[in-house]
Order: C-alpha cells, then sequence, then structure tokens
C-alpha cells in the first residue's frame, strides 16, 4: 500500500500538479485522499523523501524539491509477473554487491554495541515469523544493523534507501521463502553464518555468507512456479 501511495504521490509531482517549491498537503488531508492510514501515507512520504523528490522542513512540512537527476527506478511492477519474477532477480543481485561488502566491512569494524544490535535483529526475525509475520521489517533491519556497523555512513544510508525502494521485491523474497519449510531453514542458516562470521571478525567469512546468502535467495526465487509468481503479481488474488 505504501508503494502504491508513493507511486500516486510522484505523479502528483511528476505531472506538475505539485510544483517544486510548493509544500505537500498535510498527512490528514493526504490521509483523506489516498484512503490509507498515516502510517501508510508516512511510509510514503519516507520513500519521496529518499528518492530526493521532497524534504521535510521542521515546523514547516514537507516541501517539493527541484530535481536533479531521474529518481532510480527499483520499485517492482506487479501488475505483470514475468516482469515482476526478473524485477525481483535483478534486486537480488543489486543486493548481492551491495549487503556483501556491508557485511565485510562489519566484520572489520563493528563495535560491542553493533555486534548486540546484529544479535538482536537475528533474533527478532525468528520472532515475527514464528508469532505469524512475514518478517519483512525484521528482516530488513537486520541488514541495516550490518550496514550500520560498517562505519560507513554513506554505505549505511545505501542499504536503508534500497531497503525502502525495494520492500516489495523483498516481500516478494520473503513470501516464496516461506513457501517451503527447507526454504525457511536455509534462510535461518544463512543469516545465522553472516551474524557468526562478523562476530568472528572475519571480513572474508562475511562477505561470502551474505553473498551465499543472497546467491540462495536467487536459486529459491528460480524454483518458484508459475502460480507463486502469479500470485506474487496479484497480492489480491
Amino acid at each position: 500500500m505504501a508503494d502504491r501511495a508513493a507511486a500516486v504521490l510522484t505523479e502528483e509531482i511528476s505531472s506538475g500538479r505539485w510544483p517544486v517549491g510548493s509544500k505537500l498537503p498535510t498527512e490528514v488531508a493526504l490521509v483523506e485522499q489516498l484512503g490509507v492510514s498515516r502510517t501508510v501515507v508516512r511510509e510514503a512520504i519516507s520513500m519521496l523523501r529518499n528518492a530526493g523528490l521532497v524534504e521535510s522542513r521542521q515546523g514547516s512540512g514537507v516541501f517539493v524539491l527541484k530535481p536533479q537527476t531521474a529518481p532510480l527506478d527499483l520499485s517492482v511492477d506487479e501488475s505483470f509477473s514475468p516482469g515482476i519474477k526478473a524485477k525481483v532477480l535483478q534486486i537480488v543481485e543489486v543486493r548481492r554487491a551491495v549487503e556483501a561488502e556491508a557485511a565485510g566491512l562489519a566484520a572489520e569494524r563493528a563495535d560491542e554495541a553493533d555486534l548486540a544490535g546484529i544479535g538482536e535483529a537475528l533474533a527478532a526475525i525468528d520472532a515475527a515469523v514464528e508469532a505469524g509475520g512475514d518478517g519483512v521489517d525484521e528482516d530488513l533491519a537486520f541488514h541495516r544493523a550490518i550496514a550500520d556497523a560498517s562505519g560507513n555512513p554513506v554505505l549505511a544510508e545505501t542499504v536503508r534507501y534500497l531497503g525502502e525502494v525495494m520492500r516489495t521485491g523483498i516481500q516478494v523474497t520473503r513470501a516464496n521463502e516461506a513457501r517451503r519449510e527447507d526454504f525457511v531453514e536455509q534462510v535461518r542458516d544463512e543469516h545465522a553464518a553472516i551474524a557468526a562470521a562478523i562476530r568472528a571478525r572475519d571480513p572474508r567469512a562475511a562477505s561470502e555468507a551474505a553473498r551465499t546468502h543472497l546467491v540462495g535467495a536467487d536459486r529459491r526465487l528460480q524454483d518458484a512456479d508459475d502460480r507463486f509468481w502469479a500470485r506474487a503479481s496479484d497480492p489480491t488474488a
């Protein structure tokens, strides 16, 4: 829902209905306009902010920025199942490059607080799944904790940005993994291996563990049948 709300708001900006320098409607007005909750509106605004389309000014509101370059389109088109499959697999390739580097740097630079945060984020994934959730937010938080531990704020912000704009793709990835218990166990083991290598201060092993995790995600997605991708392309089905 946040993806769709962000798409509507982006269209309002790109069409010129909200010109550069203009102030976006209030949160209450956007809730009424979009027919969604305040949480969804806030997530959508966050996506626009990460894409460089708007900025928040304390005490004043949210304002449209002059575009510097065309925003990078990492969203997933849910209207066509072959399209969604190709895009999700491309997202996995991007994650493999970025998150492998983040894990390696985290193994070199993480302090005790960072290690504790990674451990807590890892445990939160299992807790969310056991409670019947999809674990998407917790999965994102785990990888953000690793990126934060890299000691590179630019890399951390990149992982945070990618997580927001690629949320739908990660949802599809986790939905696929939830289909089979062996997939669930593989993902749990892969996450644990990344965390263990970081705790062991082994950059090469940490990078390799992160890369192995994303290679596994690719393999598991390739295993999904057409019925899965049809459901992924139509979440209401």
